[in-house]
């Protein structure tokens, strides 16, 4: 383990165990139009020996026409299972920076029903910057099925999202950028208004982690709490497409607190509805 998050493995102890029966590695980087990098044709490059790539894209579900719909069970269970991966292994996941699109990987497991799901300390850029083990050779994958015990629970659908934001029954945390929470930058996608939830509160994704690492506890406390979310009250975790909203679940799920839950149509759902509450600013 690294750090103090029980969620969170180093690199050392991962090289280590390279090629260990039961110990499946993905690669479930994902990235932004902004930020300029081609995910998959970077694994191809190079990835940790033995690691699946794993497209956020693809396991979605395929009837949305949201982007990164959490799939069924079913779809999820066929996905994972052509790649390889079985419930019961010891699953690491990692993406490139370290700590962005690699805990909506972890949280999709989650929800799944498996728990020996970890994330790589620093991701896959620092794991090449100290010259660790990577290959371009392809992984020899064996498909298996995969049994799926998914927890509908964890997941908070439109629906019941117009009744939180309605009562206050729960705190809202967004991972969007500031900018982007306060309706001063556009949206990266078209026909998306600008602005968050009423009530919601920005706990952008940067805040979390440091050089590819979330913060140790003491300090990810303060960001969470200064954000105004009281860590003894339930929490939805929300962003622009529910892919970020799951690094907040592990920061929270990190601090021991468990009664979060995952808003997965996100602002791409909410701000492109025409008769969603929506305001503008810091609060």
């Amino acid at each position: 383990m690294a750090g103090d998050s029980p969620f969170i493995v180093d690199a050392d102890w991962l090289e280590k165990r390279l090629g260990t029966p039961g110990l499946t590695i993905i690669d479930a980087s994902w990235y932004l139009p902004a930020q300029k990098r081609d995910a998959r044709a970077e694994y191809d490059d190079a990835h940790i020996p033995g690691a699946r790539f794993l497209d956020q894209d693809a396991v979605s579900d395929p009837d949305s026409k949201l982007p990164h719909t959490l799939a069924s069970p079913q779809y999820f269970a066929q996905y994972v299972g052509s790649m390889g991966v079985s419930a019961d292994d010891t699953i690491v996941i990692y993406d490139g920076p370290g700590y962005f699109s690699a805990p909506r990987a972890w949280w999709m497991f989650r929800v799944m029903g498996v728990f020996q799901v970890y994330i790589l300390n620093g991701g896959f850029d620092r794991w090449k910057a100290e010259g660790r083990p990577v290959t371009a050779e392809q992984t020899r994958i064996a498909p298996c099925v995969f049994y799926a015990d998914f927890d509908a629970s964890r997941v908070v659908s439109l629906d019941e999202m117009r009744r939180i934001v309605g009562s206050g029954e729960s705190q809202i945390a967004d991972a969007r950028s500031p900018g982007r929470f306060a309706g001063i930058d556009p949206e990266p996608r078209p026909g998306i208004r600008s602005g968050h939830m009423p009530g919601a509160r920005n706990v952008p994704i940067a805040a979390l982690a440091e050089n590819g690492e979330l913060l140790p506890k003491d300090r990810l406390r303060k960001v969470i709490e200064e954000a105004g979310i009281d860590l003894t009250k339930p929490v939805v975790t929300s962003c622009g497409s529910g892919i970020t909203a799951a690094a907040i679940t592990l920061a929270l799920e990190t601090l021991g607190h468990t009664d979060n839950r995952l808003y997965d149509g996100s602002w791409t759902e909410w701000g492109g509805l025409s008769d969603t509450p929506v305001v503008t600013g810091k609060e």
